[in-house]
Formats: structure tokens, sequence, C-alpha cells
């Protein structure tokens, strides 16, 4: 049953995905933004619908987003979390690897979205142009995400957080929100599993903590769903 949930998923999801990228390109050219935020947003939605009526995967929330400009700080499972965000959060902006921007077509439309692009090892400069990006999309009000183990981490298993973490934490002087997530063993594989995704609010972090206390609050928040997989 999971082969045959799966291959009636891939189709459906990623030759429906390109209708939505030629639709938010037009809306883009035509400079018409508010629209390209909602088709986005419903990219996001149709994908969460493709996985919940053809994979069986069913998302449930727990706790609360408080509003206002906030930095998100999300575990991350498998690419489930990661297409969900435009449709879970409202307007998220969200720290990317700078290789995605360089994907044809979906990546400039993911930079116009909001990625801001993340460049390691690459200096001051590119810190700099991260930074002012992040504070303008929070002065617009709009919630900031990052995944602060930088990279998608197995289940049960704590990664260790990126050294920028608490460095974006200080200069943007922003409250953390960290989201648990458990949706590896479901989704991050090549024949998906049915059952439940849970994304776990945490509560709200203060900003100006030690860099220790920031990330020891972090690290627990964010792997709270850590129970052994199935």
């Amino acid at each position: 049953m999971a082969i045959l949930r799966s291959l009636l998923f891939y189709p459906a999801f990623y030759v429906g995905s390109v209708g939505y990228i030629l639709l938010g390109a037009l809306l883009l050219a035509l400079r018409q933004y508010r629209a390209f935020e909602r088709v986005v947003r419903g990219w996001a939605r149709y994908h969460r619908a493709c996985a919940h009526y053809l994979l069986g995967i069913r998302l449930v929330v727990e706790g609360e987003m408080p509003t206002g400009p906030v930095l998100i700080a999300m575990k991350h499972e498998s690419f489930y979390e990661a297409i969900d965000m435009p449709g879970f959060f409202d307007r998220p902006a969200v720290f990317a690897k700078a290789e995605l921007m360089r994907i044809p077509v979906w990546g400039r439309i993911g930079q116009r979205y909001g990625l801001i692009a993340v460049r390691r090892d690459q200096g001051a400069a590119a810190l700099r142009a991260m930074l002012a990006a992040a504070r303008d999309y929070s002065a617009a009000g709009r919630p900031l995400v990052i995944f602060p183990e930088g990279t998608r981490i197995r289940h049960g298993q704590r990664g260790e957080l990126q050294a920028g973490f608490a460095g974006l934490y200080k200069l943007l002087g922003l409250p953390v929100v960290p989201v648990a997530a458990n949706s590896g063993p479901l989704y991050h594989r090549w024949w998906k599993r049915s059952g439940t995704v849970t994304f776990r609010i945490g509560a709200t972090i203060p900003p100006g903590l030690p860099r220790e206390e920031i990330e020891a609050r972090v690290q627990d928040a964010i792997n709270a769903l850590n129970e052994p997989a199935a």
C-alpha cells in the first residue's frame, strides 16, 4: 500500500507543482505580488492535501503560534515541513541555502517570496546582506523561519545547532518560537508511510539570553518529539 500511495503522490504533486510555478512566474512578471503570495501559499496547501489524501499523512498541530515578528526555530526531518511552511506560517521569510536560489525558475520565485540566502564561509558582506534582508522582512511583520541544525536530521537524533543561529538570535533581538516536528519516519523515504505528523509549538523564548541558555532551550524544544521511530 505504501508503494501504491507513493506512486500516486509523486506525479500528482510534482506535475501539479509545475502549474503553480508557471503561474507564480507569470504573476511576478505582471507585478501582482499579493496574488503571487497566494499562489505560493496555495502550492504549500496543495502539497498538504496530496500528502493527506494520497499518502494518508495527517498533520496535527499542538500549541498556538504567537503574533508579531518572531524567529521560528524549527526541527527539520524531511521536505514535508520545508514545503508546508508557506501554508502553515503567515507569509514566512525563510533562511535557506544559497544553492536553492540557483534552481531555474523555482529559485527566482523562492527568492522573491522571501527566501533569505545563507552563504556560509563567504565573509562579512554575505552576513550583512542576510541580516539586512531578515530585518526588512521582520519590519514588515513577517515571521522569520530557520532550521537551526542547518540540515535534515534523522528522527530521534539531536543535531548540533549551527554556530550562526546564536549570532542571528543576538543580532536580530527577536523572541524565538521553537517548533518540533516528527515527519521523518513517514516522509523521509522513497515509499512514504501513512500516519500522523505533529508540529509542536513550544513556549516563546525571550530575546537577550546568553548563548548557552538559548541553545539549550531551543535544543530541548525542537527535539520534544524525538520518541523512537516505529
